[in-house]
């Protein structure tokens, strides 16, 4: 797996540069709108059945604060207005980037 390099908010985008010099920009309105957590996706029940929320994104909810490793295969990104549960894995971040 390679690793991230570096990651900086530019603008409206995150920018993260991995180890094979590979660099993607990713909206951050479409990172938060694809939080990959349960309380955003949801969870399957007892039955396998997901019931997905329905996302309720506040007029900060689009500000990142801040960013974190989480070992050496992902990210926790912090929101403004106070969400942090999602954990965005790089392979995550690469397949969001190939989206049109």
């Amino acid at each position: 797996m390679t690793r991230l390099e570096h990651a900086a908010v530019i603008g409206s985008e995150l920018a993260l540069r991995f180890g094979d010099d590979e660099e993607i920009y990713l909206p951050l309105e479409m990172l938060r709108r694809a939080c990959p957590c349960a309380a955003c996706q949801g969870e399957p029940d007892a039955l396998g059945r997901v019931l997905r929320p329905v996302q309720k994104i506040g007029a900060r909810g689009y500000e990142l604060l801040r960013y974190e490793a989480v070992g050496g295969y992902a990210l926790q990104l912090f929101w403004a207005d106070g969400h942090s549960t999602g954990i965005y894995t790089f392979d995550y971040l690469r397949r969001l980037a190939l989206l049109p």
